[in-house]
């Protein structure tokens, strides 16, 4: 992207903030986001930061991208999160016929892809295409959805179809009004992504439209598809938990100059605890967001400059994600703790930041395996790869 197009982005963010920010308790009580809200992120172009310019996206570098969503987790976790996971699954496009790409995220206003993580259907293969059928979890945005991308196990002949030793995953891309929408996600934190199941029941999907999950041939060649798309999930969320963090360190300077705790003289920014609590948060903060610029620039500088991305940059990325992820989630604990009785309460934002970024680490992105994982890397020891 040029400078101007990337400040444009920037600037149509903040002026969404504001109307983000104020949509916090409609976030909640509907657990999605309200659909004015949702029509001003796609209006923006906020689900198509990651798409092809070719095929009609932003196709944003990644140092801009990450620098995005933490101001959108800042406003609203939820928010960042269902535009992180519906734009970089929105990278497929790389990898699809554009004309296919095109029909199902740029030709239909507003038109985005939920999708889920696990192969949990089953596709049979017959002629032109394949039926789809299953129930699937985890697919955060997909009240607001277009399509849906069921990732299923492909069977041929009553067998699941085999390639260099590996059965075949595809995702396949269903019309919403196909599906059934399942009403599953509740749950104390992050309550706005609307990470509900859906099932689908013998659904027709054409051959063209569908995707290898794994090993599709990449039909775009910008640094940007380089990336495993684990590895975007993970800056992006890693992005969103930092935003969080900040606004939850925010909220509670406000708190501190207000609140004198029952039985004691002093407010609570009087109290060296507090003063202590307040300046290791800052450090985590400030390191983690270092790091992961960090580890974020030099990755997309290799990738643009070579056009390929070593394990060694990717293992750095992989543990800046989790560290900063891990460093949010201690941050907003050390602020709700400080905060004391004030905090429990529901309408509070410290107790929201506080059960979001509980919520986000209970995710893949976060498992504190991946401190193991890097460490292994680091003692020249054999790694899985697949998660770097």
């Amino acid at each position: 992207m040029t400078a101007n197009d990337t400040q444009s982005l920037f600037e149509a963010v903040r002026k969404l903030l504001p109307m983000i920010r104020s949509s916090a308790e409609r976030i909640e009580a509907d657990r999605e986001l309200p659909r004015p809200l949702f029509e001003a992120l796609a209006d923006a172009g906020l689900f198509k930061l990651l798409i092809p310019h070719n095929v009609g996206g932003a196709e944003i570098d990644l140092p801009a991208y990450v620098q995005l969503l933490e101001e959108l987790g800042k406003a609203d976790a939820s928010t960042g999160w269902v535009i992180n996971q519906c734009a970089v699954f929105a990278t497929y496009a790389a990898r699809i016929p554009r004309e296919v790409a095109r029909s199902i995220w740029i030709d239909t206003p507003r038109s985005i892809v939920a999708n889920t993580p696990a192969a949990t259907a089953r596709a049979v293969a017959v002629p032109g295409g394949y039926r789809v059928t299953g129930r699937q979890g985890f697919s955060s945005g997909c009240r607001h959805a277009a399509w849906l991308a069921a990732r299923a196990l492909i069977l041929e002949k009553g067998q699941p179809r085999v390639e260099d030793g590996q059965r075949e995953e595809r995702y396949l891309f269903v019309p919403v009004a196909e599906a059934e929408l399942l009403d599953t996600w509740h749950v104390r934190g992050m309550r706005g992504t609307g990470t509900h199941d859906f099932a689908v029941r013998d659904v027709f999907v054409p051959a063209e439209r569908t995707v290898l999950q794994a090993g599709a041939p990449l039909l775009e060649n910008g640094a940007l598809y380089q990336f495993p798309r684990r590895l975007l999930f993970a800056s992006g969320d890693a992005a969103v938990s930092l935003g969080a963090a900040r606004a939850c360190l925010n909220t509670f300077f406000e708190l501190a100059g207000a609140k004198t705790p029952r039985s004691m003289q002093a407010t609570l920014r009087d109290q060296p605890v507090v003063q202590a609590t307040v300046g290791r948060s800052e450090a985590h903060l400030r390191s983690a967001r270092a790091f992961l610029t960090e580890a974020v620039r030099e990755i997309w500088t290799e990738a643009s400059s070579t056009g390929a991305i070593t394990l060694e940059r990717r293992a750095a990325l992989r543990l800046a994600t989790t560290h900063a992820i891990r460093l949010a989630v201690d941050v907003v604990d050390s602020v709700y703790n400080a905060a004391g009785v004030t905090a429990i309460f529901e309408g509070n934002p410290i107790q929201r930041h506080f059960q979001d970024i509980h919520v986000i680490s209970q995710h893949t992105q976060a498992r504190l395996a991946h401190y193991e994982l890097i460490g292994k890397y680091a003692l020249g020891l054999t790694v899985d790869e697949s998660r770097l």
